[in-house]
């Protein structure tokens, strides 16, 4: 039997980590600054996290939700306290795509309405409902077509409205940042008409929160940053350090009832001590105030706090396209646009430059995303420092010091 060819691979085989640096199978060393889609958020293989999860494994590995688990409680309290949702309920589940699809399901219940808005170039994950939520064609099954879906460009409160005032929503899901549609932030405006328009009209708030979470933006979410206050929130990428897990918190005015929601998996003991591992690290080496630090090295490199601050009104419109004065030439002459907040970042390139994700893996063995062609996504562990942030930056200088690639 082989494998069903889904993904396209690098040819490169990593089999140890530590923090921020990545050993291949021949000995080959890399930094890594996506951490796996931003799921290493406290580096790979901190040795708290290690121990607690071998600990837990010599313990007991699995048992399933029909009897007590104390680790989902301590997880809950723990993480309400620390996310600032403290008067939520937590439901436990293995994914994203999992959280979201939970979500959903919530809002259509507590509302009994069956319509979501969701918002161009949306991706919330690829099981039934909420890939259908996903703004891309290609990776939706005829199983997964739905009239319950209704795209809204981002930041047009007014096209939102048009549709929300018909009355049949159950709810808006929105991501603290969009990351696959290549780092695009709602404006703070925005996510308090939003907030404002979904209480006027009776549908719920969901914030996705699966990638731009767990202090990745230098807040626990990026939506507090707009000190709007979700119905729901859903996370999971960052919250376990690749064990999976996913969850799911909870409005109280939304009431729980036996048999509305399950799982298998979701809230093991495992998965419970991960995330309580890395809530451990986020606080004990206080990484949440680190994102914030080196986020702003990274925008003040590329001269992005010399520029606009806000998001443009709609994706495709550019309003970083000034290169600031005093910033080296050989920073910005391969950056169109800088985006992001904290280590959430979005480098989108100038044509003549699209082949320099390829040149930092291959020749300076960075490790960086991308969201299509164009748009080069760091993601790294909230634990990089400084040395390595500055490392980046002057591989980046150094590669782009000619005329093109």
């Amino acid at each position: 039997m082989n494998l069903f060819e889904v993904y396209k691979l690098w040819d490169i085989e990593p089999v140890r980590g530590l923090d921020t640096t990545l050993w291949d199978k021949n000995g080959e060393v890399y930094t890594d600054l996506y951490g796996g889609h931003a799921v290493i958020s406290v580096g790979h293989c901190h040795p708290h996290y290690v121990k607690m999860l071998s600990d837990q494994l010599g313990r007991l590995g699995f048992y399933s939700n029909a009897v007590q688990n104390s680790l989902q409680s301590d997880l809950a309290a723990r993480l309400g306290r620390v996310c600032g949702y403290d008067d939520y309920k937590l439901f436990l589940c293995n994914s994203g795509a999992e959280a979201n699809e939970n979500a959903l399901k919530v809002a259509s219940f507590h509302t009994g309405k069956a319509k979501v808005l969701a918002f161009r170039k949306a991706f919330h994950g690829r099981t039934s409902g909420a890939v259908a939520a996903t703004d891309n064609p290609k990776i939706q099954a005829p199983f997964n077509a739905t009239e319950n879906i209704v795209f809204a460009p981002l930041n047009d409160l007014e096209a939102v409205e048009a549709e929300l005032s018909k009355g049949d929503f159950a709810a808006v899901i929105i991501e603290g940042i969009q990351g696959v549609a290549g780092i695009y932030a709602p404006t703070t405006e925005f996510m308090h008409g939003l907030r404002s328009l979904c209480e006027k009209y009776g549908c719920l708030l969901i914030l996705d929160e699966i990638q731009s979470g767990y202090g990745r933006t230098g807040k626990f979410y990026a939506h507090q940053h707009s000190g709007v206050r979700a119905d729901i929130v859903t996370m999971a990428k960052g919250m376990g350090n690749g064990f999976p897990i996913g969850g799911v918190i909870i409005s109280p005015a939304i009431k729980a009832s036996y048999g509305m929601l399950g799982t298998t998996f979701g809230g093991n003991h495992l998965a419970c001590t991960a995330a309580l591992a890395v809530l451990d690290i986020i606080e004990n080496e206080h990484l949440i105030e680190n994102a914030a630090k080196i986020g702003a090295y990274f925008e003040n490199a590329f001269g992005a706090r010399d520029r606009h601050s806000e998001r443009p009104t709609s994706i495709g419109s550019n309003c970083h396209s000034e290169r600031p004065t005093g910033v080296e030439e050989s920073l910005n002459k391969a950056l169109k646009e800088y985006r992001g907040k904290g280590l959430m970042i979005g480098l989108e390139l100038k044509d003549e430059y699209i082949g320099l994700r390829d040149r930092l893996l291959f020749e300076r063995h960075f490790f960086t995303g991308a969201a299509g062609a164009q748009v080069i996504r760091l993601l790294p562990s909230l634990t990089i420092s400084q040395e390595t942030a500055e490392s980046f930056v002057k591989a980046w200088k150094e590669l782009t010091s000619g005329t093109s690639l």
